[in-house]
């Protein structure tokens, strides 16, 4: 994911961020904004994984499907499990006439 559109910041930089916001906020909240971030970045990072797990998930079925399919399986009301299976299935048959 390429974000040159966003500046970088150095140790400086940060320093300066920090102080303005223990002038804003005051030394006592500090602790409850940092968690408050924190939890907002692990429920960002939580989704982010599980829509990157769902379109994984739908891309692997669509490529199963697609082999069933070029295998002459029907497709038809199966899962990806009873695909899977009868993918296999097929290829030891053609196996063992070999």
């Amino acid at each position: 994911m390429d974000l040159g559109f966003l500046p970088t910041f150095g140790g400086y930089e940060w320093l300066i961020i920090f102080l303005i916001i223990l002038i804003l906020f005051g030394a006592k909240k500090l602790p409850e904004l940092a968690r408050g971030m924190g939890e907002a970045v692990r429920e960002f990072r939580k989704a982010s994984r599980e829509e990157q797990e769902k379109i994984l998930k739908e891309a692997d079925e669509d490529k199963v499907t697609r082999l069933a399919k070029a295998l002459n399986i029907s497709t038809e009301g199966k899962s990806r499990e009873e695909l899977v299976k009868e993918i296999i299935d097929l290829l030891n048959k053609e196996k063992e006439k070999q």
